[in-house]
């Protein structure tokens, strides 16, 4: 891959931002389900509700309303290091007031892709042109939805971004326990995704908003093998083609994400993680029990996935109808940690809250000498009064025959799942909304 790299790749400079003021001459496609979108200024002051419009000129403005009544509403703009940016991301759930701000800025952090033999080690975002590989999206490939066309630095205007909206099943599903009532309810997700091409690889950066409140990233890995890469002689690679000889090499591919919430419009997020510890049946008869643990995370966490532990994010201000504290929970997906490098040994990063600390390796940020150029080494124990999240998922890609050619995606990401920001599943059937906390016995 190395080589296709370098042919592809373009000398690095520091990443230049399309904002609102570089992206005026975009142009956004009008058809479609899902609106366009736009490239976002400065934020406006943190308030107790976030306004009905995102503060973004139509043309950069994301705005659904989905199956069930939720409306989601966001902001974009594109980076030639970072790619898709989406700011502003707000959940109206069907019968509500007014918005819930959930993410000020979300983004891709890296994608760091070392090889097994040692021999070769990229930043596909940073180091390796990443941004500046947008591609054109066909008509196909967004369906039923609208391709935006984006002004990317030094290659001009791409039809590059794809909003839609896709079917995913049942949003819920509930049979009487008396007489032939069924409550179920069909969704579909809106879509936000970009085609980013490095080298032989093509990334799928795709963001899911979903009717019940839900976030899906997910990053996914298609294109082909690197054709300069079938000489693993070594063992650490796989058979491809005729005969028994390892060809492909492997590698990793860790995907990292930054997050930076404000839920409520706040900058008061407090970050909990939680612990559950099993016990053994007693010697008596009975069965097991489980003992949950919360903590406050007050100073900056390089945290690991472990059974049962799970982190949520939680609104300084806010609460829901009951008086809860509304919260965002982090659920990675699938992950194969690497921990060849600092910056990999690690599943989240919890850090304050720093406008230099862009890139999770080989930032460029422009921090001080001094500061590091990953995120490891800015967990170094500052109060956290504005965390920012950094999630990292990793994949082990040992290449097998059905890789080529072209090689199907695979995926990896987490999901933001809401956790007290509604007071009930915000799809309820009106005849259900009663059962608040006292579900009718027999219902």
């Amino acid at each position: 891959m190395s080589i296709q790299r370098i042919r592809n790749g373009r000398t690095r400079k520091r990443g230049a931002v399309l904002t609102a003021a570089a992206l005026l001459g975009t142009a956004t496609a009008a058809a479609g389900p899902a609106a366009g979108a736009t490239a976002a200024p400065n934020p406006p002051a943190p308030t107790s509700a976030a306004p009905t419009t995102p503060d973004c000129s139509a043309a950069y403005r994301i705005t659904q309303k989905l199956d069930g009544g939720t409306t989601w509403r966001m902001c974009w703009r594109y980076d030639t290091d970072a790619g898709l940016t989406l700011d502003r991301v707000t959940y109206q759930p069907p019968g509500a007031a007014a918005p819930i701000k959930v993410l000020d800025s979300a983004r891709l952090a890296q994608i760091h892709v070392p090889y097994d033999d040692g021999g070769a080690e990229y930043d596909d975002l940073t180091g390796a042109g990443f941004g500046w590989g947008l591609q054109n999206l066909k008509p196909a490939e967004c369906p039923g939805g609208a391709i935006t066309t984006v002004k990317v630095a030094e290659v001009g205007d791409v039809k590059g971004l794809c909003t839609t909206t896709r079917a995913r099943g049942h949003a819920y599903r509930m049979a009487s326990d008396g007489g032939s009532k069924v409550w179920q309810a069909q969704a579909k997700d809106l879509l936000v995704y970009t085609v980013n091409k490095v080298g032989w690889y093509e990334y799928i950066t795709e963001w899911r908003f979903t009717a019940d409140g839900t976030i899906g990233a997910n990053v996914g890995a298609t294109g082909s093998l690197s054709p300069v890469d079938y000489n693993a002689t070594d063992g650490r690679g796989w058979p491809l083609g005729k005969g028994a000889r390892g060809y492909a090499t492997s590698h990793a591919h860790n995907v990292f994400w930054k997050l930076d919430f404000g839920l409520d419009g706040s900058t008061k997020d407090r970050i909990e993680q939680f612990d559950s510890t099993v016990t053994a049946p007693p010697a008596g008869g009975g069965g097991p029990t489980v003992k949950t643990k919360r903590t406050v995370v007050t100073k900056e966490l390089a945290g690991d996935a472990k059974n049962m532990r799970w982190w949520r994010v939680v609104s300084g201000t806010g609460k829901n109808a009951d008086g809860h504290a509304r919260s965002y929970e982090i659920v990675p997906g699938h992950t194969d940690t690497h921990a060849g490098r600092g910056f990999t040994k690690h599943d989240v990063y919890f850090t304050q809250s720093r406008a230099c600390e862009k890139f999770a390796s080989n930032n460029i940020g422009g921090c001080a000498a001094g500061a590091g150029d990953s995120v490891d080494k800015w967990v170094n124990g500052e109060t956290l009064t504005k965390p920012s999240v950094w999630v990292n998922i990793g994949f082990h890609h040992i290449a097998r025959d059905e890789d080529q050619q072209p090689m199907p995606v695979h995926w990896q990401g987490f999901q933001l799942a809401p956790r007290d920001v509604t007071a009930m599943n915000p799809l309820t059937p009106a005849d259900l909304a009663s059962q608040n906390g006292q579900p009718d016995l027999g219902s």
